[in-house]
C-alpha cells in the first residue's frame, strides 16, 4: 500500500467528515413520530449511507405512509437544518488532515449521498466548500450507493483511474461503492458504524488522524 501511485481523496460527508448521524437520527425520529411509527437503530444502520430516495421510500414501505419520498425528504431537511447549527461537530483530524492534503497539493472532492442542499448547509458551518476541487451529491448521480458510479465520476472529474484514488467512508454502502469502482478505500470507525465488519475495506483506522491515510498519498 505504501509503494501505491494514489493521486487523490474522496471524501464521504455524512458521518466521515461531521458527526451528523445524531442529526439525522433525532430528524428521522421527528419525521416519523409525527406519523406515529418509532425510528430503530435496526432501520437506521439499513438505511445509513443510501441515497435519500432510497431512504424514504423505505420508510413509506415499512410504515405505510402517504407521503411522498420528496416530501418526506423535504420535511426532514427543514428539521436536519433547523437543528444542524447547535448538534453537528466535525470529526476529530479533520480540520489537520484538510490542512496536510493542501500542504502537499493533493487533489480532494466530496462524495455524498446527501442532497445538495444538505451538503452545502453542513460545508457552510465551516466554509469549508471552496477547499474541494469538486463536490458530487444525491443530486448528481443515478445510482446511489452501494453502487459505485459516484466514485466512479469523482475519478473522472480528477482525471485519473479509479485505482489512483483514495476514498474515506464509514458505511457500509459506501466502501461497497469505493471498491465496486475500483479505488482504494479506508473506512474510519466511530461509534456509528463500529458494529459493522467492512470486509471489503482496505485498511479500517480509528479517525481521521491516522498517519496512514497521508502514508499512502506521498
Amino acid at each position: 500500500m505504501e509503494n501505491s501511485a494514489l493521486k487523490a481523496v474522496a471524501f464521504d460527508m455524512d458521518g466521515l467528515m461531521f458527526d451528523t448521524e445524531k442529526i439525522y437520527w433525532n430528524a428521522a425520529c421527528e419525521l416519523l413520530a409525527k406519523r406515529g411509527a418509532v425510528y430503530t437503530q435496526e432501520l437506521c444502520d439499513e438505511i445509513m449511507g443510501r441515497p435519500p430516495r432510497v431512504c424514504f421510500e423505505r420508510f413509506i414501505e415499512k410504515f405505510s405512509l402517504t407521503d411522498t419520498w420528496e416530501e418526506l425528504q423535504n420535511e426532514s431537511e427543514n428539521i436536519f437544518i433547523r437543528r444542524l447549527p447547535k448538534e453537528y461537530a466535525p470529526m476529530p483530524g479533520l480540520f489537520d488532515l484538510l490542512d496536510t492534503l493542501e500542504q502537499h497539493k493533493i487533489p480532494k472532492a466530496i462524495c455524498t449521498s446527501s442532497s445538495r442542499r444538505i451538503m452545502t448547509a453542513v460545508l457552510d458551518q465551516e466554509h469549508l466548500l471552496p477547499r474541494f476541487d469538486f463536490t458530487i451529491t444525491g443530486n448528481d448521480i443515478i445510482n446511489g450507493k452501494p453502487h459505485p458510479e459516484v466514485y466512479q465520476k469523482a475519478a473522472q472529474q480528477f482525471g485519473i483511474r479509479p485505482e489512483e484514488m483514495l476514498v474515506l467512508e464509514d458505511s457500509e454502502a459506501g466502501c461497497l461503492a469505493a471498491c465496486h469502482a475500483g479505488a482504494v478505500c479506508f473506512v474510519i470507525l466511530a461509534e456509528h458504524n463500529r458494529n459493522f465488519k467492512f470486509e471489503n475495506a482496505a485498511k479500517i483506522l480509528s479517525s481521521l488522524k491516522s498517519p496512514e491515510i497521508i502514508q499512502v498519498l506521498r
